[in-house]
């Protein structure tokens, strides 16, 4: 729906308190589902359909043939009553599902097996709540010829429209060229790929993010996405593969509000960087392949991001279900001079058009 109003005044938000049906409220022990209200949001009159673009899960079946083990319950299955209440009532209208890769050093045909049983479960998931779920597709990067198969598969035969990566690959940064090809069929078939850190494993022998403060998370989350990224830039892969879609979780990492750094270094040591991009790498955050969730905690901080990377590639993001923000709509509405267009763009339309949503 197209949102009216004048935009040199500040948009007018509402949440609008539904009754809704009986398959979206909360399940008790006994199975039976317990209704609740959906907070609907409505800026300046028209509702705005929001996507979270950052939201965990995990399948059970295929964790299971490799002896994962569940991180939290609310990762599960069983409890989509519990997603669907805080959904319902943080204003959340669909979520995009993603699983953190934990099968990156699992050998050939057991990710294999695991890869299948995974896709296919989400994708009976997401049909049987076909109005408030999607998902980012797994695929088995260690094995960058069978990742091709499998993304080729989940897009062309199981209608996904994302791919979801870890931040690094068994130690292998994603800019390595083994994984050319994978770059090379996410290109060519125009899906979203979202990367999510694994953290930074190599740093953790050394000690020196032991210690109180779960610094290994705390720094090390948004450090793999850094240097991930950065590497997606200064190794060429971005010039390579120009058509690419990145949404990078957590804002990017500290990578959107230092960038300028990366500008300093081609300037300050140009004969140290290596072949030069062919941008600045600054340019590459603004200028299109690039996208950030929100995950920011305040609202100057998300300004600045809006103000790196511009406001057509900041989209909703929660961490669900990690309540690092439980108001994720409220804090988007608290960023200081975004207009209505702005405001719909991030809590839901461009995400909607990145990822195949309807209206």
């Amino acid at each position: 729906m197209p949102i009216r109003g004048t935009m040199g005044h500040a948009p007018i938000l509402a949440f609008v308190d539904c009754g809704i049906g009986s398959n979206a409220g909360a399940i008790d022990g006994s199975g039976y589902t317990q209704p609740h209200a959906r907070r609907e949001v409505v800026i300046s009159g028209n509702r705005v359909k929001t996507v979270d673009v950052h939201a965990h899960c995990i399948v059970p079946e295929a964790a299971q043939l490799i002896d994962h083990p569940l991180e939290a319950p609310g990762l599960l299955w069983s409890n989509v009553g519990d997603r669907l209440a805080q959904m319902d009532q943080s204003g959340v209208d669909v979520q995009a599902l993603s699983i953190n890769p934990y099968w990156y050093r699992t050998e050939h045909d057991a990710v294999a097996k695991l890869i299948q049983v995974q896709n296919e479960a989400l994708v009976e998931f997401c049909a049987s709540h076909q109005d408030r779920f999607t998902a980012f597709a797994t695929a088995a990067l260690q094995f960058p010829d069978l990742a091709v198969e499998q993304v080729e598969h989940a897009v062309r035969e199981l209608g996904f429209r994302g791919i979801g990566v870890g931040g690094s690959v068994a130690g292998d940064d994603l800019a390595n060229p083994r994984f050319h090809p994978f770059w090379a069929k996410c290109e060519e078939l125009g899906v979203l790929v979202f990367m999510h850190p694994l953290g930074t494993r190599e740093l953790e022998p050394s000690g020196r993010l032991a210690g109180n403060g779960l610094l290994t998370n705390t720094i090390g989350n948004p450090l793999e996405t850094t240097i991930a990224l950065s590497h997606l830039i200064f190794e060429g892969t971005l010039d390579r593969f120009p058509g690419l879609k990145i949404c990078a979780s957590h804002g990017g990492g500290f990578l959107p509000s230092y960038a300028n750094r990366s500008d300093a270094v081609i300037t300050t040591f140009p004969e140290r960087v290596g072949p030069l991009p062919s941008k600045k790498p600054t340019e590459y955050i603004r200028d299109g392949q690039l996208y950030f969730d929100s995950i920011m905690f305040t609202g100057e901080g998300m300004r600045h991001l809006i103000a790196e990377a511009g406001i057509d590639h900041v989209v909703l993001g929660t961490d669900y279900p990690f309540p690092w923000n439980t108001s994720p709509v409220a804090h988007i509405m608290s960023v200081p001079g975004l207009s209505e267009e702005d405001r719909v763009k991030i809590l839901g339309g461009t995400a909607a058009k990145l990822l195949g949503i309807g209206g």
